[in-house]
């Protein structure tokens, strides 16, 4: 075990899968010499070398399009947007070209290929470096969409990213970077895309996160627990697309009640997708409705602090969404 944070652990994993397989390759914005915006690809370039780890124009479209080229020719490329707000420029090649290829050549090209993207807010980044637009990823048939919240899981999630045989949008919560550390399994450490976890048992409500949600619904479960004496099970869905959808049945039905949280808008948010899977096929262990917390219906994360923390999820605004459904 290492005891690392999610920025350490994501550089760890790919460190390793570059060693591993050399037809591993990472490309971006400033990932090589500068090592990254955040550091994430700090000292890569150094270890292998500018023909797989590629600077590139800040030109998000050829940075997709140039890994499923890449993809197509037998490589393994790893693309990073610098934010996840710059990804919009590459929508076309990402929805229209990426996530379609195999099925548009009968099976002849798969894209083992993947995007990391740097998302949400609480770090100042105001409207262009904050936002969470994870459920434009996961509305797409064809693409797999990852969101880990701890160092354990970015590393085994990426790596199992990596070598997966389809395209992987591999999302990470900035203000998780070096938010706290953790221990992290040495050696080839993998977690299999599509299943959640379990973070924290209870019995009288489920809360269904992700990513930086973790850590506040873990948070705000202790106190439910210490305060109230309501037993929160926190499940960490990790993937998105595809879902776990057993282990969100399996939660609800030991609990009879659902807090779906996430920081990205209310409607039309990810939230919608789970509330709707457990009222269509969970309906008989529910003993209250579905609830959905997510961030307000405003058009970005504001710049300004006070108005960025109205606008972020946190634990006590949990534990209040909490109280209610558990006396409901």
């Amino acid at each position: 075990m290492a005891e690392l944070n999610i920025l350490e652990a994501i550089r760890g994993a790919m460190d390793e899968e570059l060693e591993r397989d050399p037809n591993v390759m990472v490309l971006g914005e400033d990932v090589g010499k500068k090592g990254g915006v955040f550091g994430a690809t700090e000292g890569l370039w150094a270890k292998y070398g500018d023909r797989r780890v590629l600077d590139t124009p800040l030109t998000e479209a050829m940075i997709a399009g140039a890994a499923a080229g890449a993809a197509i020719y037998g490589l393994r490329p790893i693309a990073e947007m610098q934010f996840a707000d710059f990804s919009y420029p590459a929508f076309n090649q990402i929805v229209s070209e990426i996530s379609r290829m195999r099925y548009r050549s009968n099976n002849a090209f798969g894209l083992p290929m993947v995007i990391r993207m740097p998302y949400g807010g609480g770090v100042h980044g105001a409207l262009y470096h904050s936002q969470s637009n994870e459920t434009y990823f996961t509305s797409t048939v064809g693409l797999k969409v990852v969101a880990p919240g701890t160092p354990a899981d970015a590393k085994g999630l990426l790596k199992a990213s990596v070598r997966d045989p389809d395209p992987v949008l591999f999302f990470e919560h900035k203000k998780t970077y070096r938010l706290f550390k953790a221990d992290v399994p040495d050696g080839d450490h993998l977690v299999p895309i599509g299943v959640a976890d379990v973070a924290r048992p209870g019995k009288h409500l489920s809360i269904f996160c992700y990513g930086y949600m973790r850590f506040c619904a873990l948070e705000a479960a202790e106190t439910l627990a210490r305060e109230d004496g309501i037993e929160a099970e926190v499940v960490d869905l990790r993937t998105l697309r595809p879902l776990d959808t057993a282990a969100v049945l399996a939660s609800v039905a030991s609990t009879g009640r659902a807090l779906v949280v996430h920081e990205a808008n209310r409607f039309g948010g990810f939230g919608a997708e789970v509330a709707a899977t457990i009222a269509e096929q969970g309906f008989e262990s529910l003993d209250a409705p579905v609830t959905r917390l997510a961030g307000p219906e405003v058009p970005g994360v504001p710049f300004h602090h006070r108005l960025e923390d109205w606008f972020m999820l946190n634990p006590a605004k949990i534990v209040e969404a909490a109280r209610v459904l558990a006396a409901y």
